[in-house]
């Protein structure tokens, strides 16, 4: 059923929209912090390279309304606080169309890791009449003290990471292991994209694109994990990289309808200076 649900999805994305892949993205413009401050954060459903879609956060088939975030929350040091409140209503816009995200700030004060988890409400794909729900987590370190970076929240969907998301230098490499509720997902299916623009807070906005892909093959990058779920993968650029494991989660139907629950994880990639 899952291989079905994802399949469809690919076809659609690839003969609608080229070949972008729906992310969300939780984003923040610093993971690796020299001391604690407020941070700002902005929570969209787009495509981070193309651009040339935005997506409502929430958006039901059955409803003009959007259904609501269902978990917001930051570990630290082991310990979990919600944070949902601290969610704002925004209109984002892309190069193309504009999306219904949010925006919010997190006080990363205290050293050590900080993983921030979002569990958006299932967004509605009404070309296949089927929904995505992809947890995300990105991580900020405060003062270079490693605490959670690793952690296996036993989420539903899940990339536990085995590097340091926070401090990766250009030309290395990224790994982590796809999970779902503590168990590793064998062979599965991981789509990665290059965050292309720059993201404008004071205007809710995404800039104009950095690089040019020399074929579409190269907007969204697809690898597979091996048979303990754990994955690989070169980072050739700067900045914002998204990993995306399709169909991993424990729930694959929503609302009667089928349901592909990913799991995504940002990492940020710096050039040695």
């Amino acid at each position: 059923m899952k291989k079905a649900i994802m399949l469809t999805l690919a076809l659609t994305v690839f003969t609608a929209m080229s070949a972008s892949a729906h992310f969300q993205m939780l984003y923040t413009p610093e993971s690796a912090l020299d001391k604690g401050e407020t941070i700002q954060l902005r929570h969209v459903f787009t495509h981070p390279f193309a651009d040339e879609h935005t997506m409502d956060m929430g958006k039901q088939h059955d409803s003009d309304t959007l259904a609501p975030v269902e978990e917001f929350f930051v570990v630290n040091k082991e310990k979990k606080t919600d944070l949902k409140s601290t969610l704002k209503p925004i209109e984002f816009k892309g190069n193309e169309n504009s999306g219904k995200g949010f925006a919010s700030e997190y006080k990363a004060r205290s050293m050590g890791d900080h993983v921030l988890v979002i569990v958006p409400a299932p967004y509605y794909e009404a070309n296949e009449e089927a929904y995505i729900q992809q947890i995300t987590k990105t991580v900020v370190n405060v003062a270079g003290a490693p605490t959670d970076w690793d952690a296996d929240l036993g989420l539903k969907a899940e990339i536990v990471p085995l590097t340091k998301p926070y401090s990766i230098w250009t030309g290395s490499t990224f790994t982590g292991i796809v999970m779902s509720e503590g168990k590793p997902v064998p062979f599965a299916e991981i789509e990665v994209e290059y965050l292309n623009h720059e993201v404008d807070l004071a205007k809710n906005a995404m800039g104009k694109a950095k690089v040019k892909a020399p074929q579409d093959s190269f907007v969204t990058l697809g690898i597979k994990a091996d048979q303990n779920g754990k994955f690989t993968f070169g980072l050739p650029k700067a900045g914002w990289w998204g990993f995306a494991a399709l169909g991993v989660g424990s729930d694959d139907q929503y609302k009667g309808k089928e349901l592909s629950q990913d799991a995504v994880i940002w990492v940020q990639v710096k050039d040695m200076k």
